[in-house]
């Protein structure tokens, strides 16, 4: 059967390019919705694996926290989705993920099964992406679903 609902990823770190992404992923989400049927957006913030909670976080070891001000920073990073999710009526999940971005991007769109990643791009110099690869281009090579980058 025909699944005309979607699931679309944006990638999200806070930087001008991903607010971009946000803006352009919430127009497609709210492009691929209708009466009959929805479409979700996936808000992912990707946290450097170090950062993810470990068993010891169970015991009496003293925790490790991503600082006091963690979630003022998480709500500033995803203000911009969020406000525009709101006022196009768009069905939001956000998430936190660990790990490299582009495996985690690619490892999170697989098992979510969905059907776009929306990601930003990194505005590196030509120069810079021949030296280096982008997160962007690495997500685009490797992903199992179509990949919009916005400029």
């Amino acid at each position: 059967m025909l699944n005309l609902s979607k699931k679309i990823i944006v990638a999200i770190d806070g930087s001008p390019a991903s607010d971009k992404a946000a803006e352009e992923a919430v127009r497609l989400t709210r492009a691929t919705s209708g009466e009959r049927f929805s479409s979700t957006l996936y808000a992912v913030i990707v946290l450097p694996a170090q950062d993810a909670p470990a068993l010891t976080d169970l015991s009496l070891a003293p925790k490790r926290t991503r600082g006091d001000d963690w979630a003022e920073k998480q709500r500033r990073i995803f203000y911009v989705v969020d406000k525009a999710a709101e006022e196009a009526g768009v069905n939001l999940r956000k998430e936190v993920i660990y790990g490299e971005v582009d495996e985690a991007l690619l490892k999170f769109a697989e098992e979510e099964e969905c059907d776009l990643i929306v990601i930003g791009a990194s505005g590196r110099g030509r120069l810079s992406r021949m030296l280096r690869s982008s997160i962007s281009t690495k997500v685009a090579l490797n992903a199992l679903c179509s990949v919009y980058i916005v400029r």
